[in-house]
């Protein structure tokens, strides 16, 4: 009996002393992949293929600028989860980490630097031609993206693309909502 109690406690121990998870959606702390801890949705990063790759393909894409450690691009990773669940493989959607675009010169088009302005988060749609539809800094708005990967992709825009607003579902996890 002992033999089976003593694991059993110790674990009780250890888990008692181990001090819980600090993630948080409200500041500039380093939490992990944004991506999946906040927006449920860990398949965006890395990204499915870089800019160059897109653009040499003619494809549309949608670039996104952000950081892990930044409360702005945490509260906006669902709205990156939700233009994948929207568009899918209409789009190359591209989140990048600008900590590697930071002091450094730009090599052109094909370079993620030649887009960012230096804040956080942005959001670039481009054409398959490589023209800039939208470029807004920001937590902006799935409903303001939206119009612009549907003239990028020549798709025409359902009504049931319109959302609402957010709703968090856990203290965590925030989920874009549509009107009802």
């Amino acid at each position: 009996m002992g033999a089976v109690l003593a694991p059993l406690l110790t674990l009780a121990v250890i888990l008692c002393g181990v001090n819980p998870a600090l993630a948080s959606l409200t500041n500039n702390t380093y939490d992990g992949n944004i991506y999946a801890l906040y927006a449920g949705n860990g398949s965006l990063v890395p990204p499915r293929s870089s800019l160059a790759q897109t653009l040499q393909e003619h494809r549309p894409a949608v670039l996104v600028f952000y950081l892990d450690d930044d409360a702005a691009s945490k509260q906006f990773s669902p709205v990156v989860s939700e233009l994948q669940r929207l568009w899918g493989n209409s789009i190359e959607l591209i989140p990048l980490v600008t900590d590697p675009l930071q002091n450094r010169p730009e090599t052109g088009a094909g370079d993620p630097a030649h887009y960012w302005h230096g804040h956080i988060p942005q959001v670039v749609v481009l054409d398959g031609e490589g023209r800039v539809l939208l470029d807004a800094e920001g937590p902006v708005s799935v409903d303001r993206i939206n119009p612009a990967v549907s003239q990028a992709t020549g798709i025409p825009l359902p009504d049931s693309f319109q959302s609402s607003g957010s709703m968090s579902f856990n203290e965590l996890n925030t989920e874009v909502i549509g009107s009802r």
